[in-house]
């Protein structure tokens, strides 16, 4: 019989990194408009992308 092999480790989830607190009051990063609240927009280059539906807004170049 094969080994078995070892089940990976993954990381916990980073959601505390989607918040941020300015005195009394949290704010939130940009959320996806067709996913709802809940489901975060990626930032990248140029772009801000949602994970879940792939929905992309392209950022216009000053």
């Amino acid at each position: 019989m094969a080994k078995r092999a070892k089940p990976k480790n993954h990381s916990p989830s980073k959601k505390y990194t989607k918040y941020s607190i300015s005195g009394d009051k949290i704010e939130r990063k940009e959320t996806c408009p067709k996913c709802g609240p809940g489901i975060f927009m990626a930032h990248h280059k140029g772009r801000k992308t949602c994970g879940s539906c792939g929905y992309t807004v392209f950022e216009k170049d000053q």
